[in-house]
């Protein structure tokens, strides 16, 4: 090549290092990325940026006779780490519709056809280390491709092609903007590439490679973000349902009263109640503005202090046990003490046995489990409109969205409710 070509060709590739590795950069650091597509893009950023380097590393030994094990190792890996997203990318389609199809990605037969392609297209890239039938170099360092080129690419031609058929084929398992992120990918990369396999393009493949990459990362990376602040204006919705149902005025009439009364029978006491009052109130107010999880160890003093005044009006006809060793773990605000609430409120009646209720945790092999148990009267498990279960599938909401956990309830054996919620 001429110097002018040498130098827009080392000039394209540093700017597509410096795309990559903003990419990089920006799925590294970004919050709100799920943790699956963190670790995808990573990966192939990490990829394409290899690629790169070994792209630069064969323009720079380019045409050196004495360098011509540099080029033929900087060629090999070039293959190699441009094959790579191929695969990557067929993995990630499939994880976007894992479960809606009922097949795992792993075990899917189009993820098994894709590793076979790559698979082919290994060995005859070893082959043609040793043959010049693929490509091979003069000992002048040019480089020229074998009459059995277009066979060498063909496994990945024929992979591209799955993939974009694959992208076609699930556009009804997709959401609107991960399709068309997919066909903005696929289409330049597979143009590319065929290209590339009768004519003499590098620097135009390793430029679909990165800007289709680069596409479909921002299309992602959108719907990431638009996803994350519809989910916080529905997490604060939620957290205000729970609010509304909460803060009884009858409660904190209830509360007030107590103390106003203990003031003169049992000074001690009321400084007692007054200040898991306060503790209650804080609580209340800090999740109002709280925007992530919270330790468990927050949530269990919040409902020791709502516990605690409730037991100074019920007395002896409100029993409560906690066994709560494991205490390492975050959750959404305002999941605990509404869950108990819920349970002296509609578990508690003065006309039968005083109310037990019992508070567990404990760490599992799928992660942090709460078990709620009460002896109360329970409620209607089949209604669907009730206040509790409005609160409880409020709960349910805001810890499906916040850390991925999940709340269920059924009958206790001998009378009252159980409500287990699991933190994975």
């Amino acid at each position: 090549m001429n110097n002018w070509e040498d130098t827009i060709y080392i000039f394209l590739a540093g700017a597509m290092m410096a795309f990559t590795a903003v990419g990089f950069s920006v799925a590294t650091i970004m919050p709100d990325i799920e943790r699956w597509n963190r670790r995808f893009f990573m990966s192939l950023f990490s990829v394409i940026m290899l690629l790169m380097v070994a792209a630069l590393a064969d323009l720079l030994v380019w045409e050196n006779p004495g360098m011509i094990l540099a080029e033929k190792i900087a060629t090999y890996f070039e293959y190699l780490f441009i094959s790579l997203p191929l695969p990557m990318f067929t993995a990630y389609l499939l994880h976007s519709c894992d479960g809606k199809a009922g097949e795992k990605w792993q075990r899917n037969k189009m993820f098994r056809a894709t590793l076979a392609l790559w698979g082919v297209f290994l060995i005859l890239l070893g082959i043609a280390q040793d043959t010049t039938l693929m490509y091979y170099f003069t000992s002048e360092g040019n480089f020229y491709r074998g009459a059995w080129h277009p066979l060498l690419l063909a496994p990945l031609d024929i992979l591209l092609l799955l993939n974009l058929a694959g992208v076609i084929r699930r556009r009804s398992l997709l959401p609107r903007k991960y399709y068309t992120a997919f066909l903005i990918h696929m289409l330049p990369l597979t143009v590319t590439f065929l290209a590339h396999s009768f004519f003499f393009v590098p620097m135009l493949v390793f430029f679909g490679v990165v800007i289709s990459t680069l596409s479909v990362f921002g299309v992602i990376l959108y719907d990431q973000i638009d996803q994350y602040m519809r989910q916080q204006k529905e997490i604060s919705h939620q957290r205000a349902s729970i609010m509304v149902l909460q803060m009884r005025p009858h409660f904190i009439y209830n509360a007030m009263m107590s103390i106003y009364y203990l003031c003169a029978k049992d000074a001690k006491k009321a400084q007692q109640v007054t200040l898991d009052f306060t503790t209650y109130l804080r609580k209340n107010f800090t999740a109002i503005v709280s925007e992530d999880t919270v330790p468990f160890a927050d949530e269990l003093a919040h409902t020791r202090a709502y516990l605690a005044i409730e037991q100074v009006q019920f007395e002896d006809s409100l029993c409560v046990e906690y066994d709560t060793p494991h205490t390492e773990f975050r959750l959404p605000p305002l999941t605990l003490q509404p869950i108990v609430e819920n349970a002296v409120k509609h578990g508690m009646d003065p006309e039968y046995a005083p109310l037990e209720i019992f508070i567990r945790t404990r760490e599992t092999e799928v992660g942090s489990e709460i078990i709620v148990e009460d002896s109360g009267l329970g409620f209607d498990l089949a209604a669907t409109k009730s206040e509790p279960h409005t609160a409880l599938e409020n709960i349910r909401t805001r810890l499906s969205m916040m850390c991925g956990g999940s709340l269920t309830l059924h009958p206790r054996e001998g009378g009252g409710t159980v409500v287990k919620v699991i933190i994975p």
